[in-house]
Order: C-alpha cells, then structure tokens, then sequence
C-alpha cells in the first residue's frame, strides 16, 4: 500500500498538469477564434479636416479628443475615399460593398429607395448569429433588413431633426425630446447593455445626423466661438480659373445658404409653406441675402462662412462628446479588447474651401473619407496606413474580422490585412468614382474619374464636356488644371487607359447617354 500512495502522488500531480495544459490550450485557441464585436460610428457630412487627428486650421480651436483616441489607440488611415459622395448612395455602398450602379442607388434627389431585398453585410452578421441593431441616421427610404433591433430618424425625408427627432423603432413612429446626437447614442448605449450580456457578438450601427445642415448645436456649444474669428482656409477666394464650367459654376458657394442655415428669426405671423419658404430663401440663383443692406458682397460672404463653421464645428463638438462615450463604455464594461470600433463620414465635405460648403464632387475635401479604426487585438496603436481604400471595402473587411467568407459578387476587397501593416503585393494602387446628380442639389455637374496616390483625372459629362487632370503632389489643393499641359501628355494617356480598365472591371463602362438617362430619372422630384 505504500508503494502505491508513493507512486500516486507524482501520477496525480502529472494528470493535474496535463489536464491544466489541456485547458490552457484549449482556452488559448478559444480566445485566438473569438468573434469581435463591431462598433461601426458614422456621422453625415463629417470633413477629415475638422478632426484634429488629420491635422487642420481647425485643430486647437475645436480639437476632437475622443475620436482622435481611436488613432492614438489604433490606425489612422489617410486615403480612404467614397465612390460617389453623398449621402444615400455612399451608404448603400457601405451596405452592399458595390458601386451604385450594381446595387441601384445613384442619387439622392428622384433616386428612388434603396433595394432592402438584396445582400448586405449587416445582413449576413446576422445570420451568422450576430445581434445586429441600427441606430441614427439611416436615409435609404425602405426598411432596413439585417437588424435585430434599429430605431432610425423618419422625419424630414428621413434626414431627421436635431431637436425632438422622430424614429422609426421597429416599424413604430415614436418622438423623442432631446438632442438628436446624445439621446442617439443613449438608445444605442441601452441596447449595448442588453448585447453585452448575451453571450454572442454584436455588431452595433451608430449614424449620427450631425454634422448635417442645417447644422444646429446643443445648447451648451451654440455660443461657444462667439469672440473667436476662424480662420478662412486658403482657398476660400478661389477664382476657378482652369475650371470655369466645372468648379466655377455650381449653387455651393457662401451666397447659397439660405436663413435657416444662418438661424435667422422670421417675422410674426408666418406659418405652413410662407414660413417654409421665408426660412429656405438663398438656396437657388438670384436669392443672394445679406444680414442687412449695409453689409458689403465680401462682409456678407465673411459674415455666412463664420456663421456656418462655428455652428458645424460646434455639432461635431457633440458627434466627438458622444463617441466619447461609447469608448468609456467599452472600457467600464472591460470589452474595449475585442471590439473593433470605426469612427467615419458617408463622404468628406468643404468647409471654406475653394468658397464651398456641401459635398459631391471628385475633390479632395469632398472625396476623403475620415476612417479611424481601433481593434486592441490586431492592430498597433498610433499606426497609420496610406493604401488607397475605398467604400466598397467596408463590407469584406468586416466580414472577414468576423471570419466570415465573402460573397463572390461583391466588388469590394477586405483591408483587414492592411490594417496589422501587411497590405497585399497586389493592392490597388487607384479608384474609381461616379457622381450622377444634376442639378439638385448645388448643381455640380456628374462626373467620373480615378485617383491614385499621385494624380486625378476627371472627367465631367452631362451638358459639357470637360476632362480635368491634377498633380495632387505639386498642386495639393487642385486649383490648376493640367489637363493640356504637354508636360503630362504620358501621365495623362496612362491614366485615360487605366480609367478605362476600372470602368470596365467594375462594369461601369456604358456609353454617356445611359448616364445622362440615370441623371434625368425623376431629376426634377
């Protein structure tokens, strides 16, 4: 019997730690394949430039501390880029990973509403048991599908209200008092508590109205820039030379804000459409308004762009306020770990530049997408990433982070390897763009074109015919268009052949008048 208590004791011991090491493993594996959760935050109309991270004349007047911890923690990623830059149409994108014309959401104005009974990303998380829930800004007029829950703005076509907004909850219209941006983030936040209890990865859809016009601040930031003058960025008095029938005739310049924009008062006694039309006066040709007569063309000009920016830049104060919060959220939950988080626009937007405000166009400013990702797991903290990426890469990259396969139709590429610095051999090196709406709103003429690391070449079509070429190294702000210097006559014939190449790879290659047609579908609506 002593022999045998001997021996036990050592074989008890080795059973135990082969047992411990087992576990360990099998837990080790387990963590290796858990699922992140997916927090996807997306504001309307958020310029890169008015988020401190990217750097701006903005910076240390309306810094944003909370999306810039998402670079500080994660990856800064400088040129992500829509495919065509305004709101709904870059939405369905983001859904679907394809381009308008494949998913069949061109336009905003007389677009119709988005097909909810093809395939989107959200959709298939679902289906491969994650919750899934929308909540804020969805702008697509038909239901969304793939959701759990969503509680979405409804009134205002959708567009919703900064004060008292009206949701659509599960198909229930309900009104909600407060300010849009923080009692959306409650709502999400609520449901957040529910999700994190169940044992299951979510994937949360966080849109925000703001910073959309007309821009309208909480009431804690509405006077926050009063004694501040902002600075003009240096294009504000562009003439538009090289590009008079392009960027030199459009309806998005300082003269076309219209008082609501500018939050003036109406006289007693107006209601219904009088009011409605005091309030939109400004918005089309020969409306230009002054505060008073007294004013100059220049002082009004000045007068409208302090007024715009310090409004926008005081809703963005409440968009960075809020992702705030979902980052301390995560932190007092301990799941910050093994949720990917996304902070970025449906496109980019002017803010002063070229004597802009609005979006659509293939430039810079209109172009870029803020896109800031944190996932503690897989990615290293202040990284950045240059690869040209583009909206359509949204939808396989976070399937694939949630080792799901792609489906072969979708158009888009997976960036999840980019994201830990191994960017394929074979990564595009240029995009493709198309912007179809005319001449509501702003009246920028539709347009296609490619960009690649260097250069830009776009060519505008409806009722001119007006190809225009950048260097973006030597001429960063696009005010010369080089589209008949000599100079470039290689790089350009180049990059005609390769726009050539995307049109057709991306099955976007129909003669102009299919275009033009897409464009006068209901264009007066």
């Amino acid at each position: 019997m002593k022999i045998l208590i001997i021996f036990s004791i050592p074989v008890l011991l080795i059973a135990s730690l082969l047992l411990e090491s087992c576990s360990l493993r099998a837990s080790q594996k387990a963590d290796k394949n858990v699922r992140p959760n997916i927090i996807f935050i997306m504001s309307d109309d958020h310029a890169a430039q008015a988020i401190s991270a990217y750097g701006g004349i903005f910076d240390s007047l309306a810094p944003t501390p909370n999306i810039d911890r998402l670079a500080d923690e994660g990856m800064l990623m400088r040129n992500v880029f829509c495919t065509n830059g305004i709101c709904g149409p870059s939405r369905a994108v983001i859904l679907t990973g394809k381009y308008s014309h494949v998913n069949g959401y061109y336009k905003n104005e007389g677009g119709g509403v988005f097909n909810n009974q093809q395939w989107t990303f959200p959709e298939e998380l679902q289906k491969n048991g994650y919750q899934t829930a929308l909540f804020g800004k969805w702008h697509l007029g038909s239901e969304p599908k793939g959701f759990d829950y969503y509680k979405y703005h409804e009134g205002n076509g959708q567009q919703g209200f900064y004060w008292n907004p009206v949701f659509n909850q599960n198909g229930v219209i309900v009104t909600e008092k407060g300010y849009a941006t923080n009692i959306t983030t409650d709502f999400a936040l609520q449901w957040l508590d529910e999700a994190s209890a169940v044992n299951k990865p979510f994937c949360l859809i966080l849109q925000y109205k703001a910073p959309h016009r007309n821009w309208e601040p909480d009431s804690m930031y509405v006077n926050l820039w009063d004694d501040v003058e902002m600075p003009y960025p240096k294009t504000f008095n562009d003439d538009y030379k090289t590009r008079e029938l392009t960027a030199g005739n459009t309806e998005m310049t300082m003269d076309y804000f219209n008082r609501k924009d500018m939050k003036q008062v109406p006289p007693p006694g107006l209601e219904g459409k009088e009011l409605n039309n005091w309030y939109t006066f400004g918005v089309r040709k020969g409306e230009n308004w002054k505060l008073d007569a007294a004013m100059s063309e220049e002082e009004a000009r000045k007068w409208k762009y302090q007024t715009y920016i310090k409004d926008y830049l005081a809703c963005v104060k409440s968009v960075d306020d809020n992702v705030g919060r979902v980052l301390k959220y995560l932190d007092e939950k301990g799941i910050a770990e093994n949720t990917m988080v996304i902070y970025t626009s449906d496109q980019g937007f002017f803010l002063g530049e070229h004597g802009w405000f609005d979006k659509r166009f293939m430039y810079e400013e209109s172009l870029r997408m803020p896109f800031l990702v944190r996932y503690p797991k897989k990615i290293k903290p202040r990284s950045e990433n240059t690869d040209v990426i583009s909206n359509i890469d949204f939808a396989p990259t976070f399937l694939e982070a949630a080792g799901i396969p792609v489906p072969s139709d979708v158009q888009g590429r997976s960036f999840l390897p980019n994201l830990t610095g191994k960017t394929p051999s074979d990564w595009r090196q240029s995009m493709y763009y198309h912007y179809y709406e005319f001449p509501f709103w702003h009246h920028v003429q539709p347009h296609y074109g490619i960009r690649d690391q260097r250069y830009k070449l776009i060519h505008f079509y409806y009722n001119v015919d007006v190809w225009e070429f950048y260097d973006l190294q030597k001429d960063p702000d696009e005010l010369n268009n080089q589209i008949n210097n000599t100079e470039y006559s290689a790089v350009i014939e180049k990059m005609k052949a390769e726009l050539k190449k995307l049109m057709i790879f991306y099955k976007n290659d129909k003669p102009l008048d299919e275009y033009r047609m897409i464009t006068e579908i209901n264009k007066n609506q």
